[in-house]
This record gives structure tokens, C-alpha cells and sequence, in this order.
């Protein structure tokens, strides 16, 4: 399994600020594009499977402009995606010119390019001026000219900073960008009671098979499969190809493509699998088979080991499975769906802050799921997803320091809201109307989804006062008093609302204005997450609630991520160990080389691989599987952000009934190391300075800086060096 994750191999995500020369678009719009492109990827037995949802597009024409003083005159060669113009100082140039000079003085630049088939986006070289962020862009430039012939001005025109990734030559333009490939060797299965012929990729993996040597005329399948069974299962595997083989040609015929091949050919639609089992006819002879295996080039920045190998396991595994998950945004399955889902998304950028840190992906995949104005309905059409959305911006702020993508995505975030404010009921509380989709989780009993839903309220009261942090950052004022006063009014119906005394936990929803009877975990364990209950309050709901086994039980990673960080947040590392170690320990003894979309530990067998009512509709690599690697990193090496970007951070080992615990967690431009046993903390960080929290029964020493007692038995240290602190307890 190491050789494996060492194979996620890196792009960084460390740099914030873009390249002295890049192609640059209209912020978002890339990210649009190459979802559209991504998100239509998807195939159903076959058959072509587009998203739920709807799909926005880029703007087809962007003029992008620059103000330049120029000591002396420069010659600048210009390349662009579309058809364009060239505007120097209000002029018109002849053409579409691909090199100019400019003479010394003040110019205003103008480039329009008009594309249809993918984002307008330039490329301009020059001494001093080159394309980067600092470019504006509008779609509309509100320019008109009158009877007279005069040109109005522009100012009624929006302009945002340009958007850009990684595409630093003139060669790399954005339309031609791909995931990378490399060459794998399947092992073949000697077993002549089969048909046809079964290959193990010895891991879960994501790729395209290549078929070698192929000789002779007829037809082809190949059944992918998470599992042997799902291979071999003809009828009802998710996903498979079909060739038809007519000498010097081969075509597709789930897409209808038809190409000419020699001895070799790949199948053109990547897909997810461990094992293929291939069927021909008995004019067919095949070689070999092999794969290129595709990926998003992923720099693994973070550690952790510790004293219990299962746990080391689980954290590899974890590492592995978001690796996969992680391509060109963070997606939530790699076998079935393949989309940009919000819920797992939020969750993907946690885990990524704590081993790739690749702020990138995470910026596109926001841009992503959020599309363009106007808004008409909510985020992958469920109201909950809506809420992530708002809460993985101020997250990525905290944990990258961000703040220009916060600002260049405010505006969005804007009228988000608005949707969301236009839905409320007379209670001002959020409802599922016509069209909405409330999931809230797969849950393996009914759930009442009717009224005013608890879990609902809580998180969109967590959504607006994101939007009053948010606006503040940015500037915005008059929103962050409007945010911060719906969010106060709401937060505090709350508890009125939902807290049922005598059960001791807020009720699962309200229907006109009556508590129902139903007690889930989701609203409590986020109520805890987000303090708003008070001390006595979480108490009760740990009692009641969340070590309360007559409450209905969560069986998905997806909302396990989020009660175990709610048993963590309050001190019980320790029990969280033990469930760690049986919930995805249990996945792993049943064969896991990935973690799964869900996981019940009262199933057997074949059990194990269905879902939505198809024996192996369940995803066996699911990115919110991962969330050990999120709990181990935050929780236990106790690393996280209490200013924007690790200005200042905060550590507070905890070992969870481990001996010992050691691991790096990155950060924007480094890391912070940390080693925690009973008897000893070392802390080294290599940017920032903040506080390490930790417990001692006798007085600690240190080998740098001063301890301060904060009461009974815990103390803190303020680290401001690059040098280990060690810290005896």
C-alpha cells in the first residue's frame, strides 16, 4: 500500500499567488467548463448518465484589459482560445495580431475574445507585461456608440481579477488540459472453469485498459468491478465496455466511436475498478492486458504514525482513498457517480488540509459547484449541500489565508443567499419546497423529512454566520450587519424550538409549531460541533444522544466524520480510537483497500457491496471514507488554525489511549511537526507561532520558552521559533 500512495504523486498547492506569466479567464469559468466536461463522464451500464442537476456554462465572450506605464517601449506577442481584438488605448487594431509594440507612456490595453467550444482565455508575453491575476475581466462591457459616433464609457461594467491555474506557457493552454496516465500490469486469474479471463489490479484503481495483440474479428466485453463478484457478474456489474473487432478497426459501441488500431488499443472513457473479467467470442485472441492508470498529480505533505498498527493502516488507506478521489475536483465516488457532490466536497477539503493541502483544487471545485447567477435551486438540488457550500469558503480562508479568492467569489456567495433567504417559512426557518432535495444522510431507517428539520436550521444558521465573517473580511459592512443579525435572530429560536427537556437533546423536527417524538443524532452532534448548546447541554446530548445505542445508529462515513468530531471535540479521543478501530478496521477485515460510501457491520457477504436497491451500487472508494485522516491530524496531533492561513495556530496533542503519536500537518508554505507520549511533547513548526495545550500531573520543563499553568493540571506554551520545542510532562 505505500508504494501506492507514494504513486499520488505532487502538484503543489502550497503557492497562493499565481505565476509571473499564466493564461488567464473569467474567474470561475475554467472551473465550469472542466466540470461540464468531467461531471458528463458517467456511464450506467453503458449508457451515457449526465448529473441531476443543472449545468451553467462559460461566458462566450470576455474582454480583458490593463493599465501599463511603460518606461520604454516593449513588443508583447499574444496568444489566445477564441477569436479576438485588440484595443490600444480605445483604438482598434487591424486583425487579430499576434504581436504589437507599444511605445513608452501610459496605455489602456483591451483584448475581447469571443469561443464558444471552451473558455476565451489569453496568453500574453512580453518584458513587463505579461497575463496574470492582476488583469481585469468582464463579460459585459456595457460599451455602446451614439448617433454621433462617440463611445459611452464602461463604467457600469463589473470587473473581477482574472481567474488562472497552472498553464504557465504558451503550449499549455487551458482547453488542452488532461489528468495524467501511467502504465500498469493487471495480474490475470489461471481458472478454466471461466469464459473469460479475470484480472486483479491488486488494489482498487481508476483507469483504462489497454488491450495488446488483438487478432481476429467479433466482439469484446469487458465488466469492471470493486469486487471479484461484481467483475463476473455480467448481468448487472455497473459498468462495462463492449468492442466490436473487424480487422485493422475497432469501435466502441456504448459511445459509437470507431478508430483504427494496429496491435494495441485503449479504451477512451477511464473508469474505476480492481478487477475486469474480458468475454470474446472464439475468433478473438487478446495477448495482453494491462492499464494506464490516470491520476491528479498529489504531493502527500502530511504523517502520522503511531504505536497501533491498524491505526497506521486505516490512516494509509485513508490517505489512498482520497488520492484517487482527488482529480480534476474533488469528486465523491470514483466507480459510480464521479461528480462534484457538496457534502463530500466539504468534507474533502478538510481531509486535504491535513495531507495534500492543494488550495487549487479546492478553489475549483467551489467555483464549481457553485455555476453562475442566476440561481435556481439549491447546490446538487439538496438544501443541505447548500450549506457546506457556504461553510467550506470561510474554511479554506482559515486553513489557506486567502483572502483574494474570498473576495473574488463573495459576490456569488451573495446571491446564494439570497436563493436561500427567499425559501424561508414564516417561522424564518429553512423548509424543503418544491424541488428541493433534503437528504440530510442514507440512513437505514425512515427519517421524517417534513417541517422545520433541526439539522436544517442548524446549518443554515452556521451558514449565515459564515456570511457575516465572510462579509467582513471582505469589506462588505452593510451585509455583515444584515448576516449577523438574521444569524443571532435565528440562532436563537433554536433551542426554544427543538430542546426537548425531558429527553434531553433537540428533537429531529418540528411540524406547526409541534415537537415531534423523533430523536437523530445530525442536529445534536452539529449543535455540539458548532457551540450553540451550552456546557450542561453537550453533556446530556453525549449521554443521551451519541452514546445512546437506542438511537437510530449512523452506518456512513459521511456522517460518522462529523459524530466522531463532535466526541472529540469534547474530550473522547479515546472512544473515537476504539470506533475508528472497529468501523473502518472492520472495512479493512472484510477486504477494504479503499474505504467505502457505507459501511454496516451487521452485513455479510455480498450484503456488503449493495446499495440503492442494486447488488453492487455501493461505492467501495468514497472520498468521505477518508475522514480518519481529518480526525488523526486535527484531533490527536491537535493541529489547526487560529488566525487566517497559520498566522497563529493552536496544538493540542491528545494520544486517544495510543502509547505514542508522531505526524506533520502542512500548512501554507511548511509544516508543523508533533510527537506526543505520555511522558514527553516535541513540537517543531516552520511557520506561524501559536499556543501548545497539553496536561501534566507533575511540573513541566521545557527546553524553549515559558510555561504558563492555566489551571489544575493544564498548561500552555507559546512557540514562536522554527526550533523543537520538547516539552517534559
Amino acid at each position: 500500500m505505500n508504494k501506492r500512495i507514494a504513486n499520488i504523486i505532487i502538484l503543489s498547492a502550497f503557492t497562493l499567488s499565481v505565476s509571473a506569466q499564466t493564461w488567464i479567464w473569467y474567474p470561475g469559468d475554467f472551473e465550469i467548463w472542466l466540470g461540464n466536461n468531467m461531471n458528463n463522464r458517467r456511464t450506467d451500464r453503458g449508457t451515457f448518465f449526465p448529473p441531476f442537476w443543472k449545468s451553467d456554462s462559460h461566458y462566450v465572450t470576455v474582454e480583458f484589459s490593463k493599465k501599463i506605464s511603460l518606461d520604454r517601449s516593449e513588443t508583447i506577442n499574444i496568444s489566445a482560445e477564441g477569436k479576438y481584438n485588440v484595443k490600444i488605448d480605445g483604438k482598434l487594431m487591424f486583425g487579430m495580431p499576434h504581436k504589437i509594440t507599444l511605445d513608452s507612456g501610459f496605455h489602456s490595453l483591451n483584448i475581447k475574445v469571443w469561443n464558444q467550444s471552451s473558455p476565451p482565455s489569453i496568453f500574453v508575453d512580453g518584458n513587463t507585461i505579461k497575463s496574470d491575476s492582476t488583469w481585469k475581466v468582464t463579460n459585459e462591457d456595457k460599451e455602446w456608440i451614439d448617433e454621433s459616433g462617440k463611445a459611452s464609457d464602461t463604467s457600469a461594467s463589473i470587473y473581477m481579477d482574472a481567474g488562472s491555474w497552472n498553464f504557465n506557457t504558451k503550449e499549455e493552454r487551458p482547453s488542452l488540459y488532461k489528468l495524467k496516465t501511467e502504465p500498469r500490469n493487471l495480474k490475470e486469474y489461471i481458472n478454466s472453469k471461466y469464459p473469460g479471463k479475470l484480472y486483479d489490479a491488486g488494489a482498487e484503481t481508476f483507469g483504462y485498459i489497454t488491450l495488446k495483440g488483438i487478432k481476429g474479428k467479433g466482439q469484446i466485453s469487458i465488466y469492471y468491478g470493486e469486487s471479484k463478484e461484481e467483475a463476473m457478474d455480467t448481468d448487472k456489474c455497473e459498468t462495462l465496455d463492449r468492442l466490436s473487432i473487424d480487422n485493422s478497426k475497432i469501435t466502441n459501441i456504448s459511445t459509437n466511436q470507431t478508430s483504427d488500431f494496429n496491435t494495441e488499443y485503449t479504451i477512451n472513457l477511464s473508469k474505476a475498478f480492481r478487477y475486469i473479467y474480458i468475454v470474446s467470442n472464439n475468433d478473438i485472441r487478446i495477448e495482453d492486458v494491462s492499464m494506464k492508470y490516470e491520476y491528479q498529480p498529489e504531493v502527500n505533505h502530511s504523517s502520522f504514525e503511531c504505536n497501533d498498527e491498524t491505526i497506521n493502516k486505516i490512516w494509509n488507506i485513508g490517505i489512498y482513498t482520497l488520492g484517487l478521489t482527488t482529480r480534476e475536483f474533488f469528486i465523491d465516488g470514483i466507480k459510480r457517480d464521479r461528480w462534484t457532490w457538496s457534502g463530500d466536497a466539504y468534507q474533502s477539503y478538510l481531509m486535504n488540509y491535513y495531507s495534500f493541502f492543494d488550495s487549487d483544487c479546492v478553489k475549483r471545485t467551489i467555483w464549481q459547484l457553485r455555476g453562475k447567477d442566476p440561481v435556481t435551486s439549491h447546490i446538487n438540488t439538496i438544501m443541505d449541500y447548500t450549506f457546506y457550500w457556504f461553510l467550506g469558503i470561510y474554511d479554506y480562508y482559515m486553513y489557506s489565508g486567502d483572502k483574494h479568492f474570498l473576495s473574488q467569489i463573495y459576490p456569488r456567495m451573495q446571491t446564494m443567499m439570497d436563493y436561500v433567504l427567499g425559501r424561508l417559512d414564516n417561522n424564518g426557518m429553512v423548509t424543503g419546497l418544491t424541488g428541493d432535495w433534503v437528504f440530510v444522510d442514507w440512513a437505514d431507517k425512515p427519517m421524517d423529512k417534513h417541517g422545520d428539520l433541526s439539522f436544517e436550521q442548524v446549518l443554515f444558521c452556521k451558514s449565515l454566520e459564515t456570511m457575516t465573517l465572510c462579509a467582513k473580511v471582505t469589506g462588505n459592512n452593510p451585509d455583515a450587519g444584515k448576516y449577523q443579525k438574521l444569524y443571532t435572530d435565528l440562532k436563537a429560536k433554536l433551542i426554544p424550538t427543538f430542546w426537548n427537556e425531558k429527553k434531553q437533546a433537540m428533537v429531529h423536527n418540528c411540524i406547526e409549531g409541534k415537537q415531534s417524538e423523533q430523536i437523530t443524532r445530525y442536529s445534536n452532534i452539529f449543535a455540539v460541533l458548532y457551540n450553540y448548546l451550552t456546557e450542561k447541554q453537550k453533556q446530556e446530548v453525549k449521554s443521551s444522544v451519541l452514546e445512546n445505542n437506542n438511537i437510530m445508529k449512523i452506518t456512513t462515513p459521511y456522517m460518522r466524520f462529523y459524530e466522531l468530531e463532535a466526541l472529540c471535540a469534547m474530550g473522547e479521543q479515546t472512544n473515537v480510537t476504539k470506533q475508528i478501530k472497529d468501523y473502518w478496521g472492520g472495512m479493512i477485515h472484510e477486504g477494504a483497500t479503499s474505504f467505502w460510501e457505507k459501511y454496516n457491520p451487521d452485513e455479510k457477504g455480498k450484503q456488503h457491496l449493495a446499495m440503492y436497491g442494486r447488488p453492487y451500487g455501493k461505492s467501495l472508494c468514497h472520498a468521505w471514507g477518508a475522514s480518519p485522516v481529518y480526525l488523526l491530524g486535527k484531533y490527536y496531533l491537535g493541529v489547526k488554525p487560529i488566525k487566517e492561513g497559520y498566522k497563529e495556530f493552536s496544538i493540542t496533542p491528545v494520544l486517544g489511549g495510543l502509547k505514542w503519536i508522531r505526524g506533520t500537518v502542512p500548512t501554507p508554505n511548511g509544516c508543523v511537526k508533533v510527537y506526543a507520549d505520555k511522558n514527553m511533547i516535541r513540537v517543531k513548526a516552520t511557520e506561524g507561532n501559536g499556543y501548545v495545550y497539553f496536561h501534566s500531573t507533575k511540573n513541566p520543563e521545557t527546553n524553549i520558552g515559558e510555561i504558563n499553568r492555566i489551571n489544575n493540571n493544564y498548561y500552555r506554551i507559546w512557540v514562536n521559533t522554527n526550533q523543537e520545542v520538547v516539552i517534559s510532562r
